[in-house]
């Protein structure tokens, strides 16, 4: 009986593992981070724990953020990146576990505009979340980074008038980040949002445009989605039912 209550156990134990490696885990909301909440109420810490792959921000919206392999790193308004400590918070993160689903190549791509139509051509259904991780080399790419915000904090569309936009040519790198479907509207980014970070650990941001050589391509289907909201008393009293789309598109076009 005994033995019986351990295998139970450790079935059970196996399948919770398997479920939390399998979904994606949302700090805050975009809405919020769109309206200016930019005080971080999580730790790298708690975000780590939930994934060695992701993206996000910074407290004070203090640049842009690329988790890889476990590791943290901050593309700042100045171009620097920087290796980051699990102590600093952030006000908004998405993390998986990654684990490729869907493996292909890519040879010659012009735009973000088709690279993305590639992507959909892959994807399963629009219906699920997916982690995309490109690796290899660019012959172009375009990102930006937000500099870090003083109270009183502006509203998204405004820090990001002062964003600082890079450019790169003949790189090797890593582009990452999550498609989300359209019915997450005011909760996280429908469609793709992607950053970057070179081998090199030089370059990096948010992505803006690009153009790929020769490339891998490994998509993450995900299937469960937890949201993790702050408990502060801006967050709770912040008007969050505003439709707020037209101002996310102009935020992640780095218009």
């Amino acid at each position: 009986m005994k033995i019986k209550s351990v295998i139970v156990f450790i079935l059970f134990f196996i399948g919770i593992v398997s479920a939390q490696s399998d979904a994606l885990t949302q700090f805050s909301t975009i809405d919020a981070l769109l309206n200016g909440l930019y005080d971080g109420q999580f730790s790298f810490g708690e975000v780590i724990r939930s994934g060695d792959f992701g993206i996000g921000t910074f407290n004070a919206l203090d640049g842009e953020m690329v988790l890889l392999d476990g590791e943290i790193f901050q593309i700042t308004a100045d171009g620097g990146v920087n290796l980051i400590d699990s102590s600093v918070t952030t006000p908004f993160s998405v993390s998986t576990f990654f684990d490729s689903d869907n493996h292909f190549k890519i040879d010659s791509c012009q735009s973000l505009e088709e690279l993305i139509k590639i992507l959909d051509s892959k994807i399963v259904s629009g219906n699920i979340f997916y982690a995309v991780k490109i690796s290899g080399n660019f012959l172009y790419v375009k990102t930006r980074s937000v500099p870090k915000q003083n109270k009183p904090y502006l509203p998204l569309t405004e820090a990001a008038k002062h964003q600082t936009v890079f450019e790169k040519e003949n790189l090797k790198g890593d582009l990452i980040g999550f498609y989300s479907p359209v019915y997450v509207k005011g909760i996280n980014v429908p469609g793709y949002h992607l950053h970057f970070l070179s081998k090199d650990k030089t370059f990096g941001g948010h992505v803006l445009d690009v153009k790929i050589d020769k490339v891998e391509c490994f998509l993450d289907e995900i299937s469960s989605f937890k949201l993790i909201l702050p408990d502060d008393d801006e967050f709770l009293n912040t008007d969050l039912s505003k439709d707020k789309e037209d101002e996310l598109k102009s935020v992640e076009k780095g218009n």
